[in-house]
């Protein structure tokens, strides 16, 4: 089954809206589907559109080592404990992994542009928290990350984000050639798109072309996705 995975970008507590992936120009979301920013009425708006299952969660503040947003995490999970959150807050090993995932009953996202070799995935494959590890490929005009984990697609998990920043907020689509060549190195594993994502009829495409899901933000906030939209690939 497609899956639409809206994404929550947190810096200091708040959401933002990001924008082809520069950081420092992220302004606080407006939306419509709530008043304000908080994470907790931004989630309930969501769920007022859609009963998602599975939310992505971009920690900015440890991404960018200016902090962390634990705290919030952990409300997000006690507030709504029917949604799987994917978690990605700039795991750079096995043991933060382990430690994030004993305090934290979603998933962490493990994103190639936190990591400094494959160190990580390979001691993680043998390890009870490897399938609750997610696998997220990050590019801009070029990967982002240690040039051995392209090379290196058994290290891989099963569940990959193919992430490409500069398309994230920016209206232009999804990367169909970047899924592609993932495709061809990664046959069996499930490949969730993330940036560019326009409306219904992306979605519509993606889930024909047998991509798993896509990590979606901007079109869900500003309306262009409806819930019909969702209906139509989800259900």
């Amino acid at each position: 089954m497609f899956q639409v995975i809206p994404v929550l970008d947190l810096r200091d507590g708040q959401v933002v809206h990001a924008r082809r992936g520069e950081r420092e120009r992220y302004q606080p979301l407006r939306s419509v589907l709530c008043e304000g920013n908080g994470p907790v009425a931004v989630m309930r708006g969501l769920l007022g559109l859609f009963p998602f299952r599975t939310v992505y969660v971009a920690d900015l503040d440890a991404i960018q080592g200016t902090g962390d947003n634990r705290a919030v995490l952990a409300e997000l999970a006690t507030a709504f404990p029917q949604v799987a959150f994917w978690v990605d807050a700039a795991f750079r090993g096995g043991d933060d992994i382990r430690d994030f995932l004993g305090r934290h009953p979603g998933e962490a996202v493990l994103g190639s542009e936190s990591l400094s070799g494959v160190a990580a995935l390979e001691a993680l494959r043998a390890d009870p928290a490897w399938p609750r590890v997610v696998l997220s490929l990050d590019f801009r005009d070029r990967f982002i990350g240690p040039p051995e984990l392209l090379e290196r697609s058994a290290l891989w998990t099963q569940r990959l984000i193919v992430m490409t920043l500069a398309r994230v907020g920016s209206g232009a689509g999804p990367d169909r050639a970047r899924l592609a060549d993932m495709r061809r190195l990664a046959p069996l594993a499930a490949l969730f798109a993330a940036g560019g994502v326009r409306g219904g009829d992306d979605l519509r495409e993606l889930a024909s072309q047998g991509v798993a899901g896509a990590l979606v933000a901007t079109a869900l906030h500003d309306g262009r996705i409806t819930a019909a939209d969702l209906e139509a690939v989800i259900r």
